[in-house]
């Protein structure tokens, strides 16, 4: 699920609970709590979210770390490990502003106790323990989320349908012209990067430099234009994301891309093909 669904569902269900539960605890209330028992249960509440937050994030961190070094010993898994990095910050994120946002209203419910103005009171102590609840959820489907089985195949198969969306039967390219266009691509990329390879020995003893980063050192030189670049980019994903798991399948355009990509890359570094 895309992070602005998450926030959107979550805030929208936030909302709604919030809403709901506070007009019950104006009009017929469920429970009644004393004094003693609202300063327990909101400052445990708080204690609880942050303990459950302080874990999840520790957990984060030593799983991250898996995907690099899985991205490290894979230079194929870059995108697709850099798309799900970025994908689980983003709900991190909305899981951190909530927490912060659930614990400062349970602070608030306890600080407005001894307020005589019982209708605030109830809206907050409904409200608290609503966020409370949308926390929990959230935090639990980051957590199923980041440890979800073939998470690279799932992310490989949004990567292709960003890059080249799975065309019609009609529209279907030849699958056998791409990779080849691709892998002459690639050992153009692969020569040229040579020079490259030479100079950064202490990165290139421990692995490859990835097309994408050749492509980069090109560019830098001045050799190619960005549009270029981003085009061998889109091209090195698409290829990435039908190895991990994306369908093999590619579009005409695709296909006449890749070979237009290799026809003006060829040119730039005058290499014949």
């Amino acid at each position: 699920m895309p992070p602005l669904k998450v926030v959107s569902l979550s805030l929208a269900l936030l909302v709604l609970t919030s809403v709901v539960s506070s007009l019950i605890g104006l009009n017929n209330p469920l429970l009644s709590l004393n004094e003693n028992q609202v300063f327990y249960l909101y400052s445990t509440s708080s204690q609880v979210l942050a303990g459950i937050y302080g874990l999840t994030l520790t957990g984060f961190i030593f799983f991250r770390n898996e995907l690099s070094r899985e991205e490290f010993e894979d230079d194929t898994l870059t995108v697709a490990v850099e798309s799900l990095k970025e994908r689980y910050f983003k709900v991190l994120l909305f899981v951190t502003a909530l927490s912060i946002f659930t614990i400062a209203i349970t602070n608030l419910v306890i600080s407005s106790e001894s307020s005589e103005n019982t209708t605030l009171n109830t809206i907050l102590m409904n409200s608290a323990q609503s966020s409370f609840a949308v926390n929990l959820l959230v935090i639990a489907y980051f957590i199923f989320d980041v440890i979800a089985p073939k998470r690279i195949e799932k992310e490989s198969k949004v990567i292709q349908q960003r890059v080249d969306p799975t065309p019609e039967v009609k529209d279907k390219g030849s699958l056998e012209d791409f990779l080849t266009n691709f892998n002459q691509l690639e050992y153009i990329l692969q020569k040229y990067g040579q020079a490259y390879q030479s100079q950064l020995e202490g990165e290139t003893k421990t692995r490859r430099i990835s097309n994408v980063r050749l492509a980069e050192f090109i560019l830098r030189a001045e050799k190619i234009n960005y549009s270029l670049f981003e085009e061998i980019r889109s091209l090195v994903s698409l290829r990435n994301s039908i190895i991990h798991g994306a369908e093999p399948v590619v579009s005409k355009r695709m296909v006449e891309l890749s070979e237009k990509i290799l026809k003006e890359l060829a040119g730039a570094l005058n290499v014949q093909i």
